[in-house]
């Protein structure tokens, strides 16, 4: 049974190539066939891709097959590199909102809002200063965040 196996297997190969030959019988009916048909019937052999030179039907070649698969896999490692990067830029995004927010609610509910200077001693924001950060807290939150 092994060895006929491939045999079977080649003979079966060969019909792929056979010409595709469209007839209509006496009723007007459409057939598709490789083989010819029945008797005087007009036919019409519908065009397989063929090499010029030697009329076998054209393949393709290891290389072609390969570049083509080459290509594809190229396609699919840039498609995936570029979904990685837009979900880093979203979860950067998504963190740049959430301290934007986290500095305003900072900023407008806390009287006092302590710094350090340059010399390491502790001083006391005044409210110029203040409602500067929370216009510059509110720019951020709409730069970083949705608001829908």
């Amino acid at each position: 049974m092994k060895r006929y196996l491939p045999i079977c297997l080649l003979l079966l190969s060969f019909s792929a190539y056979g010409a595709l030959t469209k007839w209509v019988d006496a009723d007007g009916k459409v057939h598709y066939s490789d083989e010819p048909p029945p008797g005087n019937v007009k036919t019409k052999t519908l065009a397989t891709p063929r090499d010029p030179a030697s009329g076998v039907p054209a393949q393709k070649t290891f290389v072609e097959r390969e570049a083509e698969w080459k290509k594809a896999q190229k396609a699919r490692e840039e498609s995936s590199q570029k979904v990685t990067q837009q979900q880093e830029e979203a979860t950067a995004k998504r963190k740049s909102c959430a301290g934007a927010k986290a500095n305003l609610r900072a900023f407008e509910n806390s009287p006092l809002i302590a710094t350090y200077n340059d010399k390491g001693e502790i001083t006391y924001m005044d409210d110029s200063t203040r409602r500067q950060n929370i216009e510059d807290a509110r720019k951020q939150i709409s730069i970083y965040c949705d608001t829908e």
